[in-house]
């Protein structure tokens, strides 16, 4: 029996060990989450100011509201999860209170024989009317047992009861918790409804000046794809210098190959092998993702694909490179302001919308440098970012942890 108590007991333990991992993984992700939100809200405050940023503030306000729908989710994960404890902890404190009224019950009993036999005397007339001496043996054993069983039975339900208390002290915690967890369930409900009518008011705001903002967006579209092209000329002119410099290398008699280009090779396959695991350069909330997307009101317009990945961050953010390197070039492009391209072996990121530029050309870099800090441009705090390897654009969140 005190093997089972004991077993209870870490059962127990483990399984609220277990429900506290998963509690601080969601409030973390809900953190995260929040302070995604805030951002946009900083981000939404700024574009109140002018009518024209009425894309980006859908944009933003579509990102907010996918934001609270994970909020939510998470929030009903987290419901379930303590309903799940609540209903373990009630069933578990039903059996204990079963075990306890069974021992009690059988320790009354026990505690009553004695009481009725409590004169010693009695006690040892029990042990001197035995007819033979095998006889008192088995009834000296006989009393020693009684006695200690009188105190294992003490000792079980002194242990069960603490037992039932610790289980009713944590079920009173995880019904608080779950009350919390559906309050702020509920007050995130009806953000997203505000939310949403929100977006619904922006869609018609877009629909209501077609022309003004597609004049706009077919602004927005020519720095875009010029943009791309400078980047794709860029690169171009990287991996045509590397291949010179390899060819360079190969066709001196009894040379080896360069250092730069031994450099490269190296780099190449340690940025390769770290798919996945690159720190972001910016802290923020993805607000265009990579690839191709319709506009998100006028729904037979095609955006221009998107070579990279667009972050919402607070003014004056620092940029940090996501891996070594070297600084292939600074250059200025219209809409997106300073640029700065990192080589790394064969792969290239590219780093755009920023202000304060503090590294040059040729320049190295290791991972977590300070590039500089994000720009506020049209009104918009937005960082640019993209992968390439060799001539190919990557999905900059595929390779960033």
């Amino acid at each position: 029996m005190v093997r089972n108590r004991f077993l209870v007991f870490f059962f127990l333990l483990l399984s609220l060990a277990v429900s506290a991992q998963n509690t601080k993984r969601q409030e973390s992700r809900k953190a995260a989450l929040q302070k995604e939100i805030e951002v946009i809200n900083r981000q939404l405050k700024e574009n109140s100011r002018s009518n024209a940023r009425a894309l980006s503030s859908l944009q933003l306000v579509r990102k907010k509201i996918d934001n609270r729908k994970e909020l939510l989710a998470e929030s009903d994960m987290e419901i379930k999860a303590l309903d799940d404890s609540i209903r373990l902890r009630e069933a578990e404190i039903k059996k204990l209170e079963r075990q306890l009224d069974t021992l009690s019950l059988y320790y009354e009993r026990l505690v009553r024989s004695a009481y009725k036999s409590r004169d010693g005397r009695i006690w040892y007339m029990y042990l001197l009317s035995s007819d033979r001496l095998g006889q008192a043996v088995r009834r000296m054993s006989y009393l020693r047992g009684f006695s200690k069983e009188m105190n294992r039975q003490a000792v079980a339900v002194q242990e069960t009861t603490s037992l039932l208390k610790a289980q009713k002290d944590t079920l009173s915690v995880l019904k608080s918790g779950a009350e919390t967890v559906r309050e702020e369930r509920r007050k995130d409900m009806e953000l997203l409804r505000i939310e949403e009518s929100e977006s619904q008011t922006l869609i018609a705001q877009l629909n209501s000046d077609r022309k003004k903002y597609q004049r706009e967006l077919e602004k927005k579209n020519r720095e875009i794809e010029a943009l791309n092209r400078e980047i794709a000329e860029l690169i171009r002119k990287a991996t045509a210098k590397d291949s010179a410099k390899s060819s360079k290398g190969t066709s001196k008699k009894g040379s080896a190959k360069s250092t730069s280009t031994t450099v490269d090779t190296r780099l190449n396959a340690e940025f390769a092998s770290n798919k996945g695991r690159l720190p972001w350069p910016v802290s923020g909330t993805v607000v265009e993702r990579f690839g191709s997307h319709n506009h998100p009101v006028y729904k037979n317009v095609k955006m221009p694909f998107n070579n990279g990945v667009t972050v919402a961050v607070d003014p004056g953010a620092p940029v940090k490179a996501v891996f070594d390197g070297t600084v292939y070039q600074v250059v200025i492009i219209p809409g997106y302001n300073q640029c700065v391209l990192v080589q790394h072996g064969e792969y290239f990121t590219f780093y755009c919308k920023m202000k304060d530029v503090s590294v040059k050309s040729g320049e190295k870099v290791r991972t977590g440098t300070a590039l500089g800090t994000v720009d506020t441009i049209g009104g918009e705090t937005q960082f640019h970012f993209q992968i390439w390897s060799g001539r190919t654009p990557q999905n900059p969140e595929a390779w960033l942890k």
